[in-house]
C-alpha cells in the first residue's frame, strides 16, 4: 500500500486551478486549530490576569514642569476632587455619560467587540488616527487600576479585567467609580469638581442639560471647554441631548426645550491662576504650545502625571525681567520689549521674556506677536550675496539718496541722510548703509535674501516679499525667529530648531519624549565667516557700539558680532548680537492700541523717546539692554574667539614689512575731513597706512579732503582713500572710474558695469594671487564717457619656469629614482585663471 504525501499538492486527478486550492477538508483544519490556539492563548490570559486591588489615590496626576536647574515652574492645573455617591446624584447624570460615551454599558460584558473593530479598521486604514473602541467600564479600569494604556498587551490586560470586574462588581459601582475618577478639565477630577468649576453648584443639583453638558466635554477637556471653544461644546452638548433622548434618559420634549434654551449659562474659565503670574504662565504657555506641535494631547498634558524638563535658566529670565522693569520712568506704557537667547549649539531657547505678567497679559511677544525685523535683515543680504560670489572688499556708492526711484523720488535714503561716499561692504555693514544695501540687494535678487532669511530660521509662513526694500526689514518678523537666526549664524551655520522641552519623562522616570537636536549644516564656513567679520564691525566702529562693554571673567572684551535694527517711522528697534557661546535679540515696540483690562493689544505707532535719548533706534536702549543680560549670561564662561579671518583691504597696495613694532589695529584721526590733503597724506603714512587720493567736485577749496574710505579702526598696513576737492561746484560730464585694483576680478566687474562702464580684461604674470586686479585702463579717478570700456589687468599668478637641465641626460642607462628630475616635487602652478578658487561664480552678475 503506497503512503499519502504529507505535502499532497498538486492534487491528482484535479483541474489546472483546483489542483492548486486547498481541500475544504485542510481549510476546515486550519480554522479549527487556529481557534483551538487563540482559545488557548485567551484561557492562559484570563487565568494569569487578575484584578488589582483597589487603589486609594487614582492614576490621574498633574503635570510638573520644570526650568533646567530642576526648579519647579508649576503645575497645569490644581487637581480638585471630591467623591460622591452615585445614589445621591440624579439618574440622569450617570446616564447623560452613558448615552455620550458607551450606550451599551447597562447591557454588554464590560468590551464592545464590535466597537473595537470598528476603531481596529479605521485606525489601520488612516494613518495617525486615534479612534477609540473603549467602554465606560474599560476606561473605568484604565484610570482606577491600570493608569494610562497604549500598547496591544496592556489593552488586551484592560479587556480581560474589565470582563472580569463585570462579573464581580454591580454595573452602579463602575458608573460611581468612573464618574469619580474622570477628568473634565479646570483642573477637575470627578463631577463632584466638574459641577463646582462649570457651574457653581453640587453634581446632585445639576439640570439634565448641565449634566448633558459635562458629559460632551469628556473626550477633550480642554479642546470643549465652553469658554474656550464655545461652538464645539454647543455641537457636543446637543449630540448629548439627543442621545439621552433616544436612549430614553429624558423626553424628546425635554430635550427640544432645554436646546431651545441653549446651552445652560456656566462659569466663565480664568485665564490664569496665581500659579500662572510673572513669567512662569509664559513658560508654561511656550511648554504647552511645543508639545502639543509635537503629538502631546491637552488631557495627557494635564493630567498624564508627566514631568515636562524645560530649557529655560531662571537666573537669565529673572534678568530679562529685571532689565525691561528697570526702564526709565519716563517711557510710554504702550511701549513693550522682548528679549529671547538661543544656545546655537543646542537650539535650547534660555531664556524668553515677552510680558511682565502672564496674568495680567498673555501674549508672549517675544514667541507669539510679531514686528517689522528693520535693518537686522541686511546680514541675511550680505550672506546671499556672498554665496553669489560677491566679496567684502566690493565699494559701492554709500551717498543718499540710492539710485532708485520710488513714487517718483529717489529711494532709499541713509539714516539721517549721511553721505558715505564710495565704501566697502565691511563699512555699509558697520554703518548699515542702506544705499549699499539696497544695491546689493537689487544685484542678487531679493528673492535671494527672502531665501536665505528662511534658511537661517525665520519661519517659512512669514512673508518676505521678493522686493528691493525687503533688505531694510519690512517684513514682520517674531523675535523668536529672528534669534533662532543668528544663532545659525553664530554657530557656523548650522540650523538646530529652537526648543524649550529640554525632555519629558513618565513618573517612573522613563523617557516619554525628547526634541530633535541635529544640527543641519545651511551655510558654508567660507559664506558665514565674512559675514560674522563684518557684523562685528558693527560693535567695533558702527551702530552697535554700546557691546563693546561686553567683557570677560577677567575684564577682557568679549568678540561680539551683531546688528541694530531700526523700522520704518521707529516704530520698533532692534539689537540681535552674539558671541560664539550664545545669540541673544532685543525688541522694543509701542503699540497704538492698548488697554489690558479689555484684552486689547495691537498696532504700532513710533516709539516715543524715554531716558533721555533723541530717539530710539537700535543702537540706544536696545543695544545697552544686550549688553547688560549678556554680561550676566556669559558670567564666568570663557572668551571664545570667531573663526579667523582676514579683513579685506580697500584697494590694492604692497603692505609694509610687518615688524614688531607695527600695531595690529590702528585707530585713524577723526578730523581729516577739511584738513589739506598733504597735511592728511602725511598723518597717515606716519600712521603705517597706504594712501591713494581721488578727485571730487566740491565746494571746499582746492586740495581739502572731503570724504575718506574708512573711519575708527582699521588693520594695520590698510590704503585708504581720501576723496579731495577740486574747489568747483559743476559736475563734470562723464563717469568717473572706480578704482578696483586689488579686487578680485568678478568684485571688480560688477563695481565697473554698476557705475555704467563696459569692461575688457587681460592677463598677465605677476606675483599677486590670481584673479586679483594689477591695473586698470584708463586709470582710477579718470573721468570718461557713460559706457566707455575700461581694460583691466588681471594677475595669473606667478610664472612658473621649468628648468631646463644642465647636461644632455644619456639614454642609457634610466635614470633612478634619486636622479629623476621630476623628484623635486615640481609644481606646474597654483591653479588656474580667474575663476579658480573661492568667489569663482559670478552669478551675481
Amino acid at each position: 500500500m503506497r503512503m499519502r504525501r504529507f505535502w499532497n499538492y498538486p492534487r491528482r486527478g484535479k483541474g489546472v486551478v483546483q489542483r492548486w486550492l486547498p481541500s475544504w477538508r485542510f481549510v476546515v483544519g486550519c480554522l479549527l486549530a487556529g481557534i483551538a490556539l487563540g482559545g488557548g492563548v485567551f484561557f492562559a490570559a484570563w487565568t494569569s490576569t487578575e484584578i488589582p486591588d483597589d487603589l486609594d489615590e487614582v492614576q490621574n496626576q498633574a503635570t510638573t514642569v520644570y526650568y533646567g536647574n530642576g526648579k519647579e515652574v508649576g503645575t497645569f492645573s490644581e487637581m480638585q476632587r471630591e467623591i460622591v455617591d452615585l445614589e445621591t446624584l440624579p439618574e440622569y447624570v450617570g446616564n447623560a455619560v452613558v448615552a455620550s460615551e458607551n450606550e451599551s454599558f447597562w447591557e454588554d460584558p464590560g468590551i464592545d467587540v464590535k466597537a473595537l473593530a470598528r476603531a481596529m479598521v479605521n485606525n489601520v486604514t488612516n494613518p495617525g488616527a486615534r479612534q477609540g473602541g473603549s467602554t465606560l467600564t474599560q476606561q473605568y479600569v484604565e484610570r482606577y487600576y491600570l493608569g494610562s494604556t497604549t500598547d496591544l498587551v496592556g489593552k488586551a490586560r484592560e479587556a480581560i479585567i474589565a470582563l472580569k470586574i463585570t462579573q464581580t462588581q454591580d454595573k452602579e459601582l463602575i458608573l460611581e467609580r468612573y464618574l469619580n475618577t474622570i477628568y473634565f478639565g479646570r483642573g477637575a477630577y470627578g463631577i463632584q469638581a466638574a459641577a463646582q468649576a462649570y457651574f457653581d453648584k453640587d453634581a446632585a443639583d445639576l439640570t439634565y442639560s448641565e449634566a448633558a453638558m459635562l458629559s460632551g466635554i469628556i473626550p477633550s477637556p480642554v479642546r470643549y471647554d465652553p469658554s474656550v471653544g464655545p461652538d464645539l461644546a454647543t455641537a457636543r452638548w446637543e449630540r448629548s441631548l439627543n442621545r439621552m433622548a433616544e436612549q430614553g434618559y429624558i423626553t424628546a420634549d425635554e430635550a427640544a426645550t432645554a436646546q431651545a434654551e441653549g446651552l445652560p449659562d456656566f462659569v466663565e474659565k480664568e485665564d490664569g491662576t496665581n500659579s500662572l503670574g510673572g513669567q512662569r504662565g509664559y513658560v508654561m504657555a511656550a511648554v504647552k504650545k511645543e508639545l502639543r506641535a509635537n503629538g502631546f494631547t491637552d488631557e495627557e498634558i494635564e493630567s498624564g502625571g508627566l514631568r515636562i524638563y524645560t530649557t529655560i535658566k531662571p537666573k537669565l529670565q529673572r534678568e530679562a525681567a529685571k532689565i525691561v522693569k528697570n526702564m526709565p520712568d519716563d517711557t510710554n506704557k504702550k511701549i513693550r520689549a522682548s528679549i529671547v537667547s538661543i544656545d546655537p549649539e543646542t537650539g535650547a531657547v534660555v531664556a524668553a521674556y515677552g510680558g511682565a505678567d502672564y496674568i495680567k497679559q498673555s501674549l508672549n511677544t517675544a514667541t507669539d506677536d510679531h514686528v517689522q525685523g528693520g535693518s537686522t535683515f541686511k546680514p541675511f543680504t550680505l550672506i546671499g550675496a556672498l554665496e553669489e560670489g560677491h566679496e567684502l572688499s566690493e565699494t559701492f556708492d554709500g551717498n543718499s539718496p540710492g539710485q532708485f526711484i520710488e513714487d517718483g523720488k529717489p529711494w532709499p535714503t541713509n539714516f539721517g541722510l549721511t553721505d558715505y561716499g564710495t565704501i566697502d561692504l565691511v563699512k555699509a555693514t558697520a554703518n548699515s548703509v542702506n544705499t549699499v544695501y539696497a544695491t546689493l540687494n537689487d544685484e542678487i535678487g531679493p528673492e535671494k535674501t527672502a531665501e536665505v532669511a528662511h534658511r537661517l530660521g525665520i519661519r517659512e509662513d512669514t512673508v518676505i516679499d521678493p522686493v528691493k526694500s525687503n533688505v531694510l526689514g519690512t517684513a514682520d518678523v517674531y523675535p523668536i525667529d529672528l534669534a533662532s537666526a543668528y544663532a545659525t549664524i553664530a554657530s557656523g551655520g548650522y540650523y538646530t530648531k529652537p526648543h524649550f522641552v529640554e525632555k519629558v519623562e513618565h513618573l517612573d522616570g522613563s523617557l516619554r519624549y525628547e526634541p530633535e537636536m541635529t544640527a543641519e549644516q545651511r551655510f558654508k564656513a567660507d559664506v558665514i565667516t565674512p559675514a560674522t567679520y563684518a557684523m562685528t564691525q558693527v560693535v567695533e566702529q558702527g551702530s552697535g557700539r554700546a557691546a563693546l562693554e561686553l567683557t570677560g571673567p577677567d575684564g577682557e572684551r568679549r568678540p561680539v558680532a551683531g546688528k541694530t535694527g531700526t523700522s520704518n517711522d521707529n516704530v520698533t528697534a532692534w539689537f540681535a548680537g552674539f558671541t560664539p557661546q550664545l545669540a541673544t535679540v532685543v525688541n522694543v515696540r509701542q503699540y497704538k492700541n492698548l488697554d489690558l483690562e479689555a484684552g486689547i493689544l495691537g498696532g504700532w505707532e513710533p516709539i516715543e523717546t524715554f531716558g533721555g535719548y533723541d530717539e530710539i533706534t537700535g543702537s540706544t536702549w536696545p543695544s545697552e539692554a544686550w549688553t547688560e543680560f549678556m554680561q550676566v549670561a556669559l558670567d564666568g564662561k570663557e572668551v571664545a574667539e570667531f573663526p579667523e579671518y582676514t579683513p579685506p583691504r580697500p584697494s590694492f597696495s604692497p603692505s609694509p614689512s610687518p615688524s614688531e613694532s607695527t600695531p595690529e589695529w590702528v585707530e585713524l584721526p577723526g578730523n581729516l575731513v577739511g584738513m589739506d590733503v598733504a597735511r592728511a597724506t602725511s598723518l597717515l603714512k606716519d600712521l603705517g597706512l597706504n594712501v591713494s587720493t581721488q578727485a571730487q567736485d566740491d565746494d571746499s577749496p582746492k586740495g581739502t579732503v572731503v570724504n575718506v574710505s574708512n573711519q575708527g579702526r582699521v588693520p594695520a598696513g590698510s590704503s585708504i582713500t581720501l576723496w579731495v576737492s577740486t574747489g568747483q561746484s559743476a559736475e563734470p560730464e562723464g563717469v568717473a572710474v572706480p578704482d578696483v585694483n586689488g579686487q578680485n576680478v568678478f568684485a571688480a566687474q560688477n563695481q565697473l558695469r554698476r557705475v555704467g562702464l563696459q569692461v575688457s580684461t587681460v592677463e598677465e604674470y605677476s606675483d599677486q594671487p590670481a584673479g586679483t586686479v594689477i591695473g586698470m585702463d584708463p586709470g582710477a579717478g579718470n573721468t570718461v564717457d557713460d559706457g566707455s570700456t575700461v581694460t583691466i589687468t588681471v594677475s595669473r599668478g606667478p610664472e612658473v619656469v621649468e628648468e631646463e637641465p644642465t647636461t644632455e641626460p644619456e639614454p642609457e642607462p634610466e635614470p633612478t629614482a634619486s636622479e629623476d628630475p621630476g623628484d623635486e616635487g615640481e609644481d606646474p602652478g597654483n591653479g588656474g585663471g580667474p575663476g579658480g578658487g573661492e568667489g569663482g561664480g559670478g552669478e551675481g552678475d
